[in-house]
């Protein structure tokens, strides 16, 4: 993509209305713009991340065997009912009345459309287990919205929903979706962190909610520093056999957000020197809660033995317009954003200090196709600007690796390499240079 054809709004000021580092790089860099309070929108090189996050996600929905699905947004208030939750709820939902004056409501969540769904399908053990998902925008009428997409009143949500026979399938299921779960963060460089944690309005008595750690993050974490070493499952983790003990492996028994923390325990069981305290983003929320809703609305299938049975549910959360502002709080320093490649919305920037002198155009043009043609999505800043301007935009918006081309540059046959992490620099031989980025790209597009 040439800059110079490219929609990217940068901004040189903060915006007095952020908050926080997410926020303040978000709006600053053009990946958002906000449209009302808690509402935005999602420009080129967002919406870029956006879908990298979400790709991911379903990626390993789909490896730990769920099966995507479309919700929609407008439900039924009726089905709301039928759970016992539309009047328990509150004003986070947005209640709708339409031409027919029948009670709508946008969705915050989707347990009971799910439900009504398998209901209506599924009538025997044979059929089970299903574990079913969708990527949909949300709304919860936050009293305060606030830090951007961090805490925004709509937000892009992976929500998961499982059905088993028996609680000891259903807890199975659970387990695999929490290494499913460890797999999607460490593939966007996010070091995740599972607490137990509390059910809440969703009910159940089985609950982990999954931290990145930020120093920037909006809560107190407390954990073993074992849990920053542990190793995700690998690639070849067979799903579907043997997960019981990840759980035990990952989670911290003291750990957990500050409201739920027991700190007692912690000190009394965690040597000082093993006791980490940092700040932490929650990115993930995953629940076991039985037959809450399930029997609440009347979902049973036949049995082995010919008896009626009430389906075992949980659901499984992923904040995917979150993960954005949590990467960004994860991962930035004075200048900018720093993604990683995976998520990076371009895995290269080529920066020509020379607009306009040929030779320097020439050979920009041929690395801009030498790139593409090796798979490399690359942001060609073409603009006639100066060269410390591009720099400052290339910083901005994080991606990985610049390659740096002027007339100097040209004439020698070299090429300057900045990695945005660390900003290390090097000069090499164009050929050089160009090959040692590709294959650096190339092996960090999977982390895990």
């Amino acid at each position: 993509m040439h800059l110079s054809r490219y929609f990217l709004p940068v901004l040189r000021d903060t915006p007095k209305e952020a908050e926080i580092v997410s926020h303040q790089l978000m709006l600053r860099a053009a990946m958002i713009k906000q449209s009302a309070a808690g509402i935005y929108s999602w420009l080129p090189l967002g919406l870029r991340v956006l879908k990298k996050i979400e790709d991911i996600v379903r990626e390993e929905q789909n490896r730990a065997g769920a099966i995507e699905i479309l919700m929609p947004t407008i439900q039924s208030a009726d089905l709301w009912r039928e759970s016992g939750r539309y009047e328990a709820y509150g004003k986070e939902m947005l209640r709708i009345v339409d031409r027919h004056e029948r009670d709508m409501l946008f969705g915050p969540t989707a347990e009971e459309v799910v439900t009504a769904i398998f209901r209506d399908s599924v009538r025997s053990y044979k059929d089970l287990p299903k574990n079913l998902y969708n990527i949909q925008w949300k709304f919860r009428d936050e009293i305060r919205p606030r830090f951007g997409v961090m805490r925004g009143r709509e937000f892009l949500m992976k929500d998961a929903y499982s059905f088993d026979l028996t609680k000891e399938e259903a807890r199975a299921t659970y387990q695999r979706m929490f290494a499913a779960y460890l797999r999607t963060f460490a593939r966007m460089g996010l070091k995740s962190v599972p607490m137990k944690a509390e059910t809440g309005p969703i009910g159940g008595d089985l609950s982990h909610e999954f931290i990145i750690l930020a120093e920037t993050g909006e809560s107190e974490v407390f954990l073993h520093k074992d849990l920053l070493n542990k190793t995700v499952p690998s690639a070849d983790t067979d799903f579907f056999g043997d997960l019981s003990g990840i759980m035990d492996r990952w989670t911290s028994q003291y750990a957990a957000t500050d409201e739920i923390h027991d700190a007692a325990r912690f000190e009394k069981e965690v040597p000082e020197d093993l006791r980490v305290t940092a700040r932490g983003i929650e990115v993930g929320h995953i629940f076991y809660f039985g037959t809450k809703y399930s029997e609440a609305m009347g979902a049973k299938v036949q049995g082995p033995d010919g008896q009626m049975v009430t389906p075992e549910m949980g659901s499984y959360g992923v904040g995917v317009s979150r993960l954005a502002g949590a990467l960004v709080e994860a991962s930035h320093d004075e200048n900018g954003i720093i993604w990683p490649v995976p998520v990076a919305p371009f895995e290269v920037g080529l920066v020509n200090l020379r607009s306009g002198d040929a030779a320097t155009d020439t050979a920009c043009a041929d690395l801009y196709e030498k790139l593409q043609s090796a798979g490399i999505e690359v942001l060609y800043d073409d603009r006639d600007e100066r060269a410390g301007g591009k720099f400052s935009t290339m910083d901005l918006i994080g991606l990985p690796y610049q390659l740096i081309i002027g007339p100097k540059g040209v004439k020698n046959g070299e090429i300057e390499i900045k990695a945005r992490a660390g900003g290390d620099r090097e000069t090499l031989a164009t050929e050089a240079g160009l090959n040692q980025v590709i294959t650096a790209v190339q092996a960090q597009r999977v982390l895990v």
